[in-house]
Order: structure tokens, then sequence, then C-alpha cells
């Protein structure tokens, strides 16, 4: 008892050493784990608690209490008792890992006074653990170790040394925060600023911050970040039209602030970033890309078109120019082969061209002679590629023509019709064969 005494007495010089040097510098913990003899005679139960009193970043100081109850069929009692005077090496000191770390690994190690059984001495543990934060004031911890046995003796009569392991965890909360009136984490004798509203981010003397210099701290700052001017509540105006650069949608160039800080130099209503036509004149009416109307598309806006809806030369003022009915034509009973296509494809076939060349003859030889052309196919395929594979063949016609000499003006119209009209039956090979085609229709002017 007088050895325990002793340690007790240790214990509290050591706990009023740096006393309130610190926020929450003492400690309470309780937990539970399991325990064990290095020489496999059992796993029993370990509960137990401490106090800690932090001494510096780097180090705490424990005050323990185990209790070891052997767990087995034969009995389930207290074996023994521990009370340990331990030194807490913490890595979560800022050298290592961050203070507030919310994992924070440590090692311990100290002397104590051993009660196993009947028999009591000095002994000594060490291990390693890791608190893993909860809340500021409150977390969990997970640690094992080793226990330096004392000698007992066995009903036996044998005499033999305990060496023990152990696995625990548990829960540690902390107390005695200094005061911080503000409660911006500066006690108040460190605080050169204490009256700072709650939630303001500070510095190390406990005053608002003021990241970029300007003398509006951040928290009245808009633009905490860039040196700005007191009248726009600390943003820079770089173009000087009184409108926050972080407002202003052309802070480089002033504009009023109902376009947004943006310049509007003919005065449309569309600022200058944005108007495809700068300079239109004033008074004229003008689209989202600010530019002038021009209704008919003849190239004349609506101001300058005297038919603004009616497209028309500009040497008419944009108005079309009424030129003489054209005669109708008449469609003259003259039969010409159609040209028939290979499956999928719009080539012409030599077959087709001859044909085609007896065309030409014929158009040659009639100067008053036009013709029209219309495309089909057959219906093996979907009616939008059917639709797309006559307009193919129909210029592929229209092409060998014109190669061939044909004016264009010849030729009046020209029609792709897909799979309609078909002239045989689309469910045998050859009625597929002669839907595929080009047909022509020979026409003169009255």
């Amino acid at each position: 008892m007088k050895r325990l005494f002793l340690l007790l007495m240790i214990l509290s010089a050591g706990l009023a050493v740096e006393a309130q040097t610190v926020d929450k510098p003492w400690g309470f913990g309780l937990g539970a784990g399991a325990y064990g003899n290095f020489d496999k005679s059992g796993v029993g139960i370990m509960p137990g608690f401490y106090f800690s009193r932090y001494l510096s970043p780097t180090f705490d100081l424990m005050l323990k209490q185990d209790f070891a109850f052997l767990n087995s069929e034969v009995r389930n009692d207290l074996d023994a008792g521990n009370t340990l005077l331990n030194l807490r090496l913490k890595l979560y000191n800022g050298k290592i890992i961050n203070e507030d770390s919310p994992v924070r690994p440590y090692f311990y190690a100290g002397p104590g006074l051993l009660f196993d059984n009947s028999s009591e001495g000095l002994n000594f543990n060490l291990g390693l653990g890791s608190k893993f934060a909860v809340s500021p004031s409150t977390s969990v911890f997970l640690e094992g170790g080793y226990i330096d046995g004392i000698k007992v003796e066995r009903t036996s009569g044998r005499e033999i040394k305990e060496d023990m392991w152990k696995v625990v965890g548990g829960i540690e909360f902390t107390f005695g925060k200094a005061k911080d009136s503000d409660g911006d984490g500066v006690p108040d004798r460190n605080d050169k600023c204490p009256g700072t509203p709650f939630g303001v981010t500070v510095d190390e003397d406990g005053c608002p911050v003021d990241s970029d210099g300007d003398g509006i701290v951040d928290y009245l700052d808009d633009c905490p970040r860039e040196a700005g001017l007191t009248s726009l509540a600390g943003c820079p105006d770089k173009d000087g039209d009184g409108i926050a650069d972080k407002y202003d949608d052309c802070p480089d160039d002033p504009g009023p602030k109902e376009l947004k800080g943006c310049p509007d130099t003919d005065g449309d209503g569309v600022i200058d970033k944005n108007d495809e036509c700068p300079g239109t004149p004033e008074g004229w009416k003008v689209d989202e890309a600010g530019c002038p109307f021009d209704n008919d598309g003849d190239g004349l806006y609506n101001e300058e078109d005297e038919c603004p809806d009616v497209a028309g030369p500009k040497e008419n003022n944009g108005c079309p120019i009424e030129e003489p009915e054209k005669p109708e034509p008449i469609v003259l009973d003259i039969k010409v082969k159609p040209v028939y296509f290979v499956v999928d494809e719009s080539y012409l076939t030599d077959y087709s061209k001859a044909k085609l060349d007896s065309l030409i003859t014929l158009l040659n030889e009639n100067a008053d002679y036009n013709v029209n052309l219309f495309g089909f196919t057959d219906d093996t395929a979907s009616d939008e590629y059917n639709q797309a594979l006559s307009e193919r063949r129909v210029v592929s016609v229209v092409k060998y023509l014109t190669d061939q000499g044909l004016d264009q003006s010849r030729i009046s119209n020209t029609a792709a019709l897909g799979e309609t009209n078909p002239v045989a039956d689309n469910t045998t090979e050859e009625g597929r064969r002669l839907n595929r085609r080009v047909e022509f229709e020979i026409f003169k002017l009255k």
C-alpha cells in the first residue's frame, strides 16, 4: 500500500505541470477489452478507466486503472488489478500528423502497481493505439499493449511470472476549455478582437481575416480574394463604371447598370460584345443578334426596303420585278424508254447510257423540246431510304445529260418519288427490276 500511495503522489505532482496553459487539458476515458497470458492459460475481460492531463503537443500524462477478470469454465472473478502512471506519446503533434486530425495515433508506456491474486508488485506496460475524433470533446479509442507481470505462486506451489497482452477499446471525453466569449476558438486571454461575430474565420490573434489586404475583413467583403473598394463592399471595379467586377458582365469596358455594365454603342439594346451589327442606325428594329430585320431575305433591311415582306432586287428598292407570264408546257406524245438501275444503286449501266444518248439526240434535233425527269425505286427498303435513293438516281441521270453537253435549262423539272407509282408487282424480282427506274416526259412550250 505504501508503494501505491507513492505512485499516487507522483501522479498528483505530474498533473499539476503546465496547468491552465491549453484548452481542454483534462480527459477521462472508459473502456473494455480482452487480455491473456502469454503462457496461453486463458483469455479474460479487461475493463478500465483513466484520467489524463495534457502536458505538451507531444505528451499526455495518464493515471490508469485496469481490472482483469478471468473468464473460464472454472471461475469468473477478479484475476488482477493494475494501477498505472503512463506517458502518452502523441503522433498527432502537428509535426507528424495535424493536431486536429480525425485519426490520432499514439504510443504509451509507464510504471504501475500490479495486484495479481494475493501478490502485488511494481511493473510496467507499453503499447500503441489510436483515437478517432467523434466531436470536439469526444473520441473513441482502440489500443493494444504488453503488461509486464509479477511473480505469483500457483496452487501447485510453483512460482511463475505472468506477462500479459491486452486489446482494449473505449471512449474518451475532454473538458476544461478556456473561456472564449466570442466562440472563435481563441481564448479570451489571447484574443485581440474579443467581439468577433460567431462563425467568422479569425487569425491566430482572434481577429477577422482580411485575405486580400484591402482593409475590409472577409466576412464583410463580397470579394474576399480580390482587393477592392470600400464603396463596393471590397470588390474591384476595373472599368470604373460603378459596378463591381463580379456583377459586371463586361468588367473591362464601362457600361450602364441596366445592361449589367456592358456598353451598347449604337443604342439598339444589344450590348457590343453580342452585337453582330454594331453600326445599326438609331431607331431601327433589331433581332437578338443586334442586326436589323430583313423579313423577305432579299438583302435589304426592312427600314430601306420598299417591299419588306416580298423579296425583290436592290435596284428595284427591294420590290419584285413583274415578269411576263411563261407559256404553258404542252406534253408531247413521244415515248422515251426509262433507264433501269441495279438493286440499291444509282450508277448508270452502259445500256442505260445508250438510251440517254438517244434522248440527247432527240432534244438536240428539236430545240423547242424540253424534258422532265421522275425517279423511282422498288419497295425493299424504308420510305425514307427509298426517297433518298430515288433522288440519287435522278441526280445521276441529270449529271450524265449535262456532262454530254445538254444545256441544264432543257431539263425543266425533276422529281424523286421513291417507291410510289410502281409499274409492276414488287413481289417478284422482275417487277422490282421494272420499278427501279427514271422516267422521262417530253414537252414544249406554247
